[in-house]
C-alpha cells in the first residue's frame, strides 16, 4: 500500500491547471476502485507492487517514447559499470506504439554484422514477447555475458514474415571515426562518424588536420548514416569545426536552466571547402543536430534519406525508493527554429538506400557513389 500512497501523492502534486483538485480526487478514487476490482476479481492473483510500477511507468511513457520508470533493481543494473563482465548487441533502440524500434545498428557490432537494420521492430527477445515491456526491460533482456547468444525476432517494413536472428553478445567498443581519401583523382576526404562519444571531436579534428596537409583536397564527404547520436557537447564541437559564426542548436524546456543557445566560434577548419553529409533513417539525435545546422547555414549538401527524428534531451533522476526515472527535460531546435522531434532532417537530395554496405569503396553503396559524383559538377 505504501507504493500506492506514493503514487497518489505524485498525482496530487501534478500541475492541475487543466482541471480542479476535485476532478483529480475523482480520478484517484477511480484508480483505487480499479485496483480493488483487480485484486478481488482478476482471474489470477497479481503482485500489487508490480502493478503500481507498471502504472507509474504508464504515466511516464504516455508522455513520450523516451521517458520511463526504473525499479530499484533495474536502476542499479543500469548504473553498473560492466567493464568486460557483460556484453551487448550494438543497437540503439527506442519505443514506438509500445513496440521496441531499432534507431540504428552501430557499425562493426554483432547487430550490424547479423543484418539488423534501422527501422526494424523487435517483437521477441528469446522467448519473451516485447509487447507490454518497457524500453529498459527490453535492454535488460538483451544484455548478458560476453560470448552468449540471443535470438531476436524482427518485423521489417515491406517484409511479410518475421525475421529471426541469432546474435552473440560482445563488449561494444566503438571507434567513432574512420577516415581516408576516396577517389584520388578527385581528392575527396571521407570521414565516417559512427557516434558522438567523449573523444569523437578529438578523433574528428585529427582526421581533418591530416587531410588538410594535403593541399590537393577539394572537399569532404561526412558520413553520419546509422549514427545514433550521443553527447550534445560533441555535436556542438564537431559542427563548430565547419562554421565561422551563427547558432548551432538551441534547447528549450520548462525550466530556464534547460533553455539555452549554442553558437559557433570563428574559424572554419577546412576553409570553406565543399561538404556533402550523408544521412539515413538511422541518423539520430546529435547526428541530426550536426546535419541540420550545416543545412540551415547552407554550409553542406545533405544527401540520403530523412533522419530518425529524435530531438529531445533526457535526464536520469534518482528516486527515494532507490529507483529512478528517465525524463525528457528539453527539446533540440535547429538554427531555423524547427524542432527535430518526430520530424528529423530532410535531405537536400533524396537518394534512397539500395544496400546497407557502408564500407568505403563498396560498389553497393549508391548514396556514397552519388555523393562522389557531385564533386564532378
Amino acid at each position: 500500500m505504501k507504493k500506492i500512497f506514493i503514487f497518489l501523492i505524485f498525482l496530487l502534486n501534478l500541475n492541475t491547471t487543466a482541471f480542479s483538485k476535485n476532478d483529480l480526487y475523482e480520478k484517484i478514487d477511480l484508480f483505487g476502485e480499479v485496483l480493488e476490482n483487480i485484486k478481488k476479481d482478476y482471474v489470477d492473483e497479481v503482485d500489487q507492487a508490480e502493478m503500481i510500477d507498471s502504472a507509474i511507468n504508464g504515466v511516464l511513457q504516455s508522455l513520450d517514447p523516451y521517458s520511463a520508470y526504473m525499479s530499484p533493481d533495474l536502476f542499479k543494473e543500469m548504473q553498473t559499470d560492466t567493464k568486460g563482465e557483460f556484453g551487448g548487441l550494438g543497437i540503439e533502440i527506442g519505443m514506438e506504439s509500445g513496440v521496441v524500434k531499432v534507431i540504428s545498428p552501430i557499425d562493426d557490432t554483432p547487430a550490424a554484422e547479423a543484418g539488423i537494420k534501422a527501422g526494424d521492430y523487435i517483437v521477441k527477445i528469446g522467448k519473451d514477447q516485447v509487447q507490454g515491456k518497457t524500453l529498459l526491460e527490453a535492454v535488460k533482456l538483451m544484455r548478458g555475458p560476453v560470448g552468449t547468444s540471443i535470438n531476436l525476432t524482427i518485423r521489417r517494413k515491406n517484409v511479410k514474415r518475421p525475421l529471426e536472428f541469432e546474435i552473440t553478445r560482445k563488449i561494444i567498443e566503438v571507434r567513432s571515426v574512420n577516415s581516408e581519401i576516396i577517389s584520388k583523382e578527385k581528392n575527396i576526404g571521407y570521414i565516417r562518424l559512427k557516434s558522438f562519444n567523449e573523444n569523437s571531436d578529438k578523433q574528428f579534428l585529427k582526421s581533418i588536420k591530416n587531410f588538410e596537409k594535403n593541399k590537393k583536397i577539394k572537399g569532404y564527404i561526412l558520413d553520419l548514416r546509422n549514427n545514433p547520436g550521443g553527447l550534445l557537447t560533441q555535436a556542438i564541437n564537431i559542427t563548430d569545426f565547419f562554421l565561422d559564426d551563427g547558432e548551432i542548436v538551441s534547447t528549450k524546456g520548462r525550466n530556464i536552466s534547460e533553455t539555452r543557445k549554442f553558437f559557433a566560434r570563428k574559424g572554419d577548419e577546412i576553409n570553406g571547402k565543399p561538404i556533402v553529409v550523408l544521412i539515413n533513417n538511422g541518423s539520430a539525435s546529435a547526428a541530426e543536430i550536426f546535419a541540420g545546422a550545416l543545412k540551415d547555414h547552407k554550409r553542406a549538401i545533405i544527401l540520403g534519406e530523412n533522419s530518425y527524428g529524435k530531438g529531445s534531451v533526457q535526464s536520469v533522476i534518482p528516486l527515494k525508493n532507490g529507483g529512478g526515472i528517465r525524463l525528457t527535460i528539453s527539446k533540440y531546435y535547429l538554427p531555423s527554429g524547427k524542432s527535430i522531434s518526430e520530424v528529423g532532417v530532410t535531405p537536400d537530395i533524396l537518394v534512397e538506400e539500395i544496400g546497407d554496405d557502408f564500407r568505403i569503396k563498396s560498389e553497393k553503396d549508391n548514396q556514397l557513389n552519388y555523393a562522389i559524383k557531385l564533386f564532378n559538377s
